[in-house]
Parts: structure tokens; sequence; C-alpha cells
């Protein structure tokens, strides 16, 4: 039998400023690392729990969901859940606190924090079932290096996804699979660039594309987005030199708005005439929540000058570090030399369990559901932002994407705000960071994702003491 779980792990103190979730976190987490809640532990079930602190039931399941996520936590119905067995630290060591994690290089996640997926939402039985039976039947001939193009299998299951999801058209042999899309960038650059070109990107941007391609000794230009998108215009002016353009069409980051008809014309008319190349980054196109879904500009690109990146790190996990580049046709033999020489490709047993989740409709169900739960979230956000802020905040939120832009007149410069809300553990991102060029765009970039509709007002309620 499981041992029972000592009570006092889960005590907290309602005279405390800190949030109860917080308190339940911190409690649970210090007793599973100083020994009190030993692998094996059985905990309260959420109902039960919740009952006896007098808190709400989603605030339980918040904190067992966190907990679960870092690999403390198993659920096993219905055993309930327990202290994962053996559960250590990587060097085997007792874990240290989350304000001492705070303090590391690789920091925690935080609500409102930019990049995440809904990390609750992930479908980890399914996922441990396919590497389970993966592992199980792994035959001898895919145990040796991949294709340094990646899975073929894989490869296929992308290519009919985006067919039906984006109406891209493309065969499996143009497709890649990369370590995400940093290192989608990075071949892109390897195939089209040298040192010393000229690369269009959007600004406000990605501000990892402009540090990656400096690093390549590359000459940026940025390029002012404004409610269309992109200014094609400007860059025809300013840009002739420009071998690369970099955009996010369906929903630009960080303004979200969605470039026009009109606009995608003029850039794909921009590459072709100059015999130029354009990378689109596709990163949150799966959740759109209301109207028609932005087409793909790849699809569009009748004359092939698009290379198109996907990613699963907002889908599924970003810790799997699994994305694909749809190539030119005409580049692909040049890719898959390149490949040769980058990497020699990708874990193959990662790869084999996402082409078993897409094949089979997990990937897709999953795609269903978290677009319902992510639109509920960020509804919920949205509605407590203007409860608590009302006339104090402008709001802005496209119809789709992973994250909501609040700007707040009156209130000063926004990395403070941002620096402000950390102190509060509270990840919003300030806008004005996102721009190459100075300007007066001030605001806070908030990802819905990771806050359950039952804590929106909390968190806000923490965000607006933080930052007056």
């Amino acid at each position: 039998m499981n041992p029972a779980p000592d009570l006092d792990a889960f005590a907290i103190d309602r005279t405390s400023e800190l949030p109860l979730h917080h308190q339940l976190y911190e409690r649970i987490h210090v007793a599973i690392r100083d020994g009190r809640l030993p692998p094996g532990t059985r905990l309260p079930s959420t109902r039960s729990l919740s009952t006896q602190l007098g808190v709400a039931r989603g605030t339980v399941d918040a904190v067992y969901a966190r907990l679960a996520g870092e690999g403390r936590l198993t659920a096993r119905r219905p055993g309930g859940t327990v202290v994962s067995p053996g559960f250590r630290s990587p060097s085997g060591a007792p874990m240290p606190s989350p304000a001492a994690r705070r303090q590391e290089p690789s920091e925690p996640w935080l609500p409102l924090q930019l990049g995440l997926p809904a990390l609750d939402l992930f479908p980890r039985k399914t996922w441990t079932r396919i590497l389970a039976r993966r592992a199980r039947q792994l035959p001898v001939d895919e145990m040796v290096a991949p294709d340094p193009m990646g899975l073929p299998a894989l490869r296929e299951a992308i290519a009919a996804y985006l067919a039906v999801s984006r109406g891209v058209t493309c065969d499996p042999h143009q497709i890649v699979i990369t370590h995400g899309y940093q290192d989608a960038l990075n071949l892109t650059a390897d195939l089209v660039l040298t040192g010393g070109d000229e690369v269009l990107i959007e600004d406000p941007g990605y501000g990892f594309v402009q540090r990656a391609l400096r690093a390549r000794t590359m000459i940026v230009v940025a390029a002012p987005v404004d409610e269309a998108g992109l200014r094609v215009d400007w860059a025809r002016a300013h840009a002739p030199r420009a071998k690369l353009a970099i955009v996010t069409p369906a929903h630009q980051f960080p303004l979200g708005v969605t470039l026009s008809p009109a606009r995608r014309r003029a850039l794909l008319a921009w590459a072709t005439e100059g015999e130029r190349w354009i990378l689109e980054d596709d990163y949150d196109s799966e959740f759109h929540y209301s109207g028609h879904k932005p087409a793909a500009l790849k699809a569009m690109d009748v004359d092939q000058r698009v290379f198109y990146a996907g990613s699963f790190s907002k889908s599924l996990l970003p810790s799997l570090r699994l994305g694909y580049l749809v190539l030119p046709p005409q580049l692909a033999n040049a890719a898959g030399t390149a490949q040769q020489l980058r990497h020699r490709g990708v874990a193959m047993f990662e790869q084999l369990a996402v082409a078993d989740l897409m094949r089979q409709g997990h990937f897709a169900r999953h795609l269903r559901r978290m677009t319902v739960r992510h639109k509920a979230r960020r509804n919920a956000l949205v509605a407590a932002l203007e409860r608590r802020f009302g006339d104090g905040i402008v709001l802005t939120h496209s119809a789709g994407g992973l994250h909501v832009l609040g700007r707040f007149p009156g209130r000063g410069d926004d990395v403070a705000l941002a620096r402000r809300a950390r102190a509060v553990d509270l990840g919003p991102a300030p806008l004005s960071g996102q721009y190459l060029t100075p300007g007066e765009d001030q605001g806070l970039l908030m990802s819905f994702t990771n806050v359950p509709e039952d804590r929106a007002d909390e968190i806000v309620a923490r965000l607006a003491g933080a930052i007056g």
C-alpha cells in the first residue's frame, strides 16, 4: 500500500500575502524535496483537499497539474495522484525551491509568460502509451542513424496535415524535420544567404531572429508593421538588396495582425521579381478562435519562393525541440546535402511518436481541445483585465494566437511594469522590447494559455497590485 501523506504538507497561512495557489505549490514541492512526501505517497483527491483547505477545487487542480508537469506527481486512475516513484533532480540532489530556481539561467514558467502552450492540456496518457509501445516494438532498422531529412512517416503525416489545415500542397520530399524554428531559420540561411546579405524582418518582431542573423554577419533591415502587416512598399523603397524576408503572416508577432491579401500578393511579387526568398513562420496558426482562419502564404506560392516553417512547440511541448520546414522544391536536394553536414538528423524516437500521434488522429483531437480551452482562457483573462483596470487599459487581441496585448496609459515604462510583475511571479513581456527601432509604443504582452479560467481574476489582481 502507498504510504499515507503528511497532512502538514498542505497547510496554508490565511494571513500570508502569498496567493493560496503559490503557498500550496510551495508546501507540496518542499515536502517532496525534503522527503516528508516520499515517492509513492498517494495525495488527497482534488475535491477532498479543496474541502479540507477551504479553497477552490480549480486551485488544487492547477497546483497538481503544475507539479505533474514538472514530473513530481503522477496521475494513476483509479489509484489517484501519487508522488512520482523515484523522482529526483537530474543531479540526484534535492530540488531547489521555486525562489532559488528563479535565480538560475533555466527558469520555470510563470503565468502570463509568452511562448508556451497550455502545459496541463498535453495528452500525457496518449503520449506515454505511444512511447511505451514504440519502445517495445522498435525494430533494428530504426535503431541506426536517422535520415538527415527526417523520418519518412513523419514527413508524410505533416504533408497530409498541411494540405488539410493550411492549404499547403507539397511532396513529403520537400519537408525536412528540424530541431524547432531556430533550426529551420539556420537551415534557410545556409541555403540562400551568405555573410553580408541583407535580410528583411518585421519591426516589432521575434527578437531571436535578428540576433541569429547578426551572429551570421547578415545585415538586418527592420520593416515597419501596421494594421495590414508588413509594409511591403517600405521594403521596396528601403531594402532593394534584401535576399530574404522573414514574416509571420497569420498572426504577426507580437501585434497579432494578419497580413492582408493585397500585402501578400505584393510580398510574393517582390520576391519573384528580385529572385528573393521568403521564410514564413507559421508559429501558432493552429489556434484561431473566430471567423475564417488566415490562409498560409505558402498556399499562394506559385513561383516557389517561400520556405514554410512550422513547429510542435506550441501544439505539443517546447521541450520536444521538433519542427519542420517546407522547402521550395528546387532546394530539396541542396537541403539534403546541408543536413548531412549540419547535424545528421533529429532523434528517431520522438519522430516516431509524433508520427503515430498524427496518423492515429490524436493530434487533430488534441488541437481541437486546445483551441476550445485556449478561447475560454483568453476570454476569461480579457474579462478579468477589463473588470480590474476599466478605462485604464487598452486591450488588443486578434481572432487567434496565444497572447493579448494590454497598453496601460499613464503607468510609465513597460519594461519597469514587466519587472514589477516578475517580482510577484508573473511573466508578461514588454512590447517595447520587441522593437528594433526606438519608438513610443508601450504595453505588456500576456499569454493566456496557462491561466485557467478560475484563476484569471486572482492573477489579474496580482498584476494590478504590482504595477499600481
